[in-house]
């Protein structure tokens, strides 16, 4: 049956601002983290977190200087971000509100009340103090809601614009994170931080609750060759990049009008295949995740140009 293409679009935008919004709650999470793993000298600091989202110049354009509460609060709660939590669940909110007759009941619910409940208790997450319980509060509601897309929607059209959404999403996501945390690991490759190296790289795998099944499909110890192949070439890990496009393919080959944004994937698909991204160094290693970057552009376009008649009218994707 033909899909409306504003209905695909907020299906399409509302799994993306899920999945930022999840995103985000993990990176702001374990830098937290890494603060207090590693000694003053060797702490990556917060400036990193604006890199990986790409929001440098709308954040200093009101801050000078990225210190932790600037960031968090940017990161949790800025109305002028809209690649903050808040920001992201309440876009998701927004669309999901135009199509509650398209998606489970239970899913509206959730999405509301977690938007509700984000901004209730903004104060808890940006206090050190309660800030992890607030942020694997915000991970978990999300979570359940995907849950209840995956279970309680109908695998039709609809599941498949969901399906893009996310991974898309989480697509962009992954390749930023290694781009700017392996950038900044090997620009502080000093003797003192030498020692901490394999405590940083464990908080890239951590960023994408990665960590676990690296250790068991690997084999190896957490280094930077080993985890950046896993990262960009797994094929079975759900946020390793290829997995991804995998599943972009998968939702692309059951929708009408495909051809040309899988002919715009199948290139992507193909050099990830044949790259050995573990080898590069890390000039070749950023221009390559460049490559990669503008290719998901590429994907995103087209299919906003097929199915939602333009490149889609909600561009703030980051």
């Amino acid at each position: 049956m033909a899909m409306l293409s504003r209905v695909a679009e907020h299906l399409y935008w509302m799994a993306r601002y899920l999945e930022r919004a999840e995103n985000t709650a993990r990176l702001v999470n374990v830098n937290g983290n890494l603060v207090l793993d590693l000694p003053k000298h060797a702490r990556p600091g917060w400036s990193s977190l604006i890199d990986i989202t790409g929001s440098n110049a709308l954040f200093h354009r009101h801050h000078p200087n990225a210190t932790e509460n600037q960031v968090v609060k940017f990161m949790l709660a800025d109305d002028d971000n809209p690649g903050s939590i808040l920001s992201s669940i309440r876009s998701a909110r927004e669309n999901a509100r135009t199509i509650r007759d398209i998606i489970p009941r239970e899913a509206w619910e959730q999405i509301n009340e977690l938007y509700l409940k984000t901004g209730a208790n903004l104060a808890s997450g940006l206090s050190a103090k309660s800030r992890y319980t607030f942020l694997k509060q915000v991970i978990l509601g999300i979570q359940q809601i995907a849950g209840i897309l995956e279970g309680g929607m109908s695998h039709d059209a609809g599941f498949e614009f969901v399906r893009l959404g996310f991974n898309l999403e989480r697509a962009d996501m992954t390749t930023r994170i290694i781009d700017v945390r392996s950038s900044a690991l090997m620009q502080g490759q000093t003797d003192a931080l030498k020692p901490f190296e394999n405590i940083l790289w464990m908080s890239v795998l951590n960023s994408l609750t990665a960590y676990q099944m690296y250790r068991r499909h690997m084999h190896a110890a957490v280094r930077r060759d080993a985890v950046v192949k896993f990262l960009l070439q797994d094929a079975l890990f759900p946020r390793a990049f290829h997995f991804c496009l995998d599943e972009v393919k998968s939702c692309l080959c059951r929708l009408p009008r495909n051809g040309k944004a899988l002919a715009t994937l199948s290139p992507l698909i193909g050099q990830i295949e044949k790259a050995a991204p573990g080898s590069l160094t890390q000039s070749e290693l950023s221009q390559f995740i460049d490559e990669l970057q503008i290719r998901l552009g590429q994907i995103h376009t087209a299919i906003g140009a097929t199915y939602f008649g333009a490149s889609g009218e909600q561009s703030q994707s980051q």
